[in-house]
């Protein structure tokens, strides 16, 4: 997003000519955008100067009328301090288990099949602009660098698997409880979404600081969750590992290697993965019998 309406070669990209559907998400995001801004105590004014773009680009967003890209969007949730996937709206607490379509806007698209299939230090301007179905420039015009696409395809990344594991970990009570639902919800991820979990998995070490650090942050707050989750289990004595913290390390690098393997043209469903990778981190958390 720029402060001029972009264009496509049939025409400026406004309200005329859009599918409803795509203008009721841009007035839904546009509320949640205007929600937080107020939230975080900011005007439209200083929330436009931040992300450098007009006061009336950043309101005809609010209201719907311009669409906001992924890339800036990210740098909202930054600045208004709320998750990414609760400015997109999804997935909402209690629906931590539904994947729609992966919908991103084509040089994003272009990025990721360009990055999983060539690595990012593989991967040119060019070859994300031909798998867009875009010029080199028409890429640079609103990504002034291949960086700048991977930071956006890593935070989406995250932030929708730290939503999700937020949701699944809330759903029920017990240690035991919550470990199995963060396990599932890893291994659902990461065949659902294998392609940014491959990227999510093997290129954080291409990131630049600050985002490198950052983003590392949002990663290890999983870990977190289901660290926590075997520790108490051991405490309580319902799991009976005598190194906790490796195990919880050992259950987490299983569910992020699926994107290695797993494919939705083979024998196995994610959910039948998940049900399985949940035996398997049963067993490796020991629990009680």
């Amino acid at each position: 997003m720029s402060g001029t309406v972009k264009r496509r070669e049939d025409g400026p990209v406004g309200v005329r000519g859009v599918a409803p559907e795509e203008l009721d998400s841009r007035k839904e995001v546009g509320a949640r955008l205007r929600a937080a801004r107020r939230g975080a105590g900011l005007t439209l004014r200083q929330v436009a100067q931040a992300l450098d773009v007009s006061a009336g680009t950043w309101s005809a967003v609010e209201n719907g009328g311009t669409k906001i890209d992924d890339g800036r969007l990210a740098k909202a949730a930054d600045l208004l301090a709320v998750d990414l996937a609760t400015l997109r709206g999804t997935p909402a607490a209690g629906s931590w288990r539904d994947f729609g379509p992966l919908r991103l806007e084509p040089p994003l698209a272009g990025a990721l099949d360009a990055f999983v299939e060539l690595g990012y230090h593989g991967a040119t301007i060019r070859d994300i602009a031909q798998r867009a179905r875009l010029s080199v420039p028409g890429v640079y015009h609103h990504w002034p660098a291949k960086q700048d696409l991977l930071v956006a395809l890593l935070d989406l990344t995250m932030d929708d698997l730290l939503t999700r594991a937020r949701a699944a970990r809330a759903e029920v009570d017990g240690p035991v409880e919550r470990f199995t639902r963060l396990v599932e919800c890893l291994a659902l991820f990461h065949t659902y979404r294998r392609e940014l979990g491959f990227i999510g998995a093997s290129e954080m070490r291409s990131l630049d600081e600050p985002d490198r650090i950052r983003i590392a942050a949002t990663r290890q707050e999983v870990q977190h969750m289901v660290d926590d989750e075997v520790v108490e289990g051991c405490r309580r004595g319902v799991l009976t590992t005598p190194t906790p913290k490796e195990a919880a390390r050992a259950v987490v690098t299983m569910c992020t290697a699926l994107p290695q393997w797993w494919s939705p043209a083979g024998p196995s469903s994610p959910e039948t993965v998940a049900r399985q990778y949940v035996g398997f981190a049963l067993d490796v958390v020991r629990l009680a019998r």
